[in-house]
C-alpha cells in the first residue's frame, strides 16, 4: 500500500465483511476525501479528523470493558453480550456520520452513500443506548457540543464565517512593503489563472483552541527566536535557504513536492492518517486496535497543531 493510496472516494455499496478495511478506516477516508475537497486550513483540518475520531473512540468505548469516553465516561458502558463487532461497528459508523456531518456539511452526500455501503439508515437518530446506533448518535452529540465552543470558531459565533478570526490579527509587513523584517510578510502569487492572489494567515487565533491533552497553548513555545535582524545570523540563515534551493536535485524536488500537502490534498494531518492506514494494514490491525490508534494520532496531531501555530502567531 502507498503511503498516499488513491483512495478518494466512499466505498461502492457492499457488506461490511467483505471489505478488508474496518469502519473506523472506512470513515477515515471519507474523512479525508471530505478534506481533499473542502480545501480547509491545515489546523482545521487537523481538529476536523480529531473531533472525528474521538466521536468514534467515544462510541467504541462503550463496547469495552475498561476504556471510558472522553465527554461521558464509563457511563454508556454496555453489557458483555453486547459488545459484539457488529454492534461496535454500528456505534462507530453513527458516531462518525453524525460528527463528519456537523464538520463537512456540504459532503453529506459522500457520507450518506457510505452509510447505505454499511447497511445504515443516517435518519435514525435514536439516543436510546440500547442500540448501538443510539450510542453513536449520543456520544457524538456529546463530543460536537463540547467542540462547538473550543475556541476555534466553527460556528462563526466569535467573529463572521467559520474559523475565521477573532483576535483582531494584522501582519506588520505587506506584500510590497517590509516594515520589520523579522516579522511575517503576506506573499502575492500567481492564482493559476493568469492573476494573482494574497492568502491571508490561516487561523491566527488557533492558540486560543482548547487542546487534547496539552496544559495550555503555549507549553511548547521557544521562550526566543534567535539570527533575528539586523544581526549577523538573520543573513547567514538566508542565504542557506537560497544555496539550498538553487542545488536541489531531482530526487529532493520531489520529495519536497511529496511533504508539501497543498491544496486538494489532505494536508499534512491527514497525511499522517494515511500512515496511520499504512500501518493498520501492514499490521493486520482490528477495529478495535484501529479505533485506539486513530484516536490517539488524530489528536496528538491536533495538538501539535495548536503548538505550531501558537509559535507561528507569537513570532509571526
Amino acid at each position: 500500500m502507498s503511503p498516499r493510496p488513491d483512495r478518494g472516494s466512499a466505498a461502492a455499496p457492499q457488506d461490511v465483511a467483505a471489505t478488508t478495511d474496518n469502519v473506523t478506516i472506512r470513515w477515515d477516508n471519507a474523512a479525508l476525501q471530505a478534506i481533499r475537497v473542502t480545501r480547509l486550513g491545515p489546523p482545521i483540518v487537523a481538529r476536523a479528523l480529531a473531533v472525528a475520531h474521538t466521536a468514534m473512540y467515544d462510541a467504541w468505548a462503550a463496547y469495552d470493558d475498561q476504556a471510558v469516553g472522553t465527554r461521558l465516561g464509563g457511563s454508556l458502558r454496555r453489557p458483555a453480550v453486547e459488545r459484539t463487532l457488529a454492534s461496535k461497528n454500528e456505534a462507530v459508523s453513527f458516531a462518525a456520520y453524525r460528527a463528519l456531518v456537523d464538520l463537512f456539511p456540504t459532503q453529506t452526500p459522500l457520507f450518506n452513500d457510505l452509510m447505505a455501503s454499511l447497511g445504515y439508515d443516517p435518519e435514525n437518530r435514536s439516543t436510546d443506548v440500547v442500540t448501538a446506533a443510539g450510542v453513536g448518535n449520543l456520544v457524538a452529540a456529546a463530543v460536537i457540543a463540547f467542540r462547538h465552543h473550543d475556541g476555534a470558531n466553527q460556528l462563526g459565533d466569535l467573529h463572521p464565517g467559520a474559523y475565521s478570526d477573532y483576535t483582531g490579527y494584522a501582519p506588520v509587513n505587506d506584500p510590497d512593503h517590509i516594515n520589520d523584517p523579522n516579522r511575517w510578510q503576506p506573499l502575492r502569487i500567481s492564482d493559476g489563472h493568469g492573476g494573482t492572489v494574497t492568502p491571508g494567515f490561516i487561523a491566527p487565533h488557533w492558540g486560543r483552541v482548547v487542546p487534547f491533552a496539552l496544559t495550555s497553548d503555549s507549553q511548547f513555545r521557544p521562550p526566543e527566536v534567535g539570527n533575528l535582524f539586523p544581526f549577523g545570523g538573520y543573513r547567514v540563515q538566508a542565504e542557506q535557504i537560497l544555496h539550498y534551493s538553487a542545488r536541489l536535485t531531482d530526487i529532493q524536488k520531489a520529495i519536497a513536492e511529496y511533504w508539501a500537502d497543498g491544496p486538494n490534498s489532505e494536508l499534512p494531518a491527514g497525511h499522517w492518517m494515511l500512515f496511520g492506514q499504512f500501518v493498520s494494514q501492514h499490521d493486520g490491525h482490528t477495529l478495535d486496535q484501529d479505533v485506539k490508534l486513530f484516536f490517539a494520532l488524530a489528536n496528538a496531531v491536533f495538538d501539535a497543531g495548536i503548538v505550531a501555530w501558537d509559535c507561528k502567531r507569537a513570532y509571526d
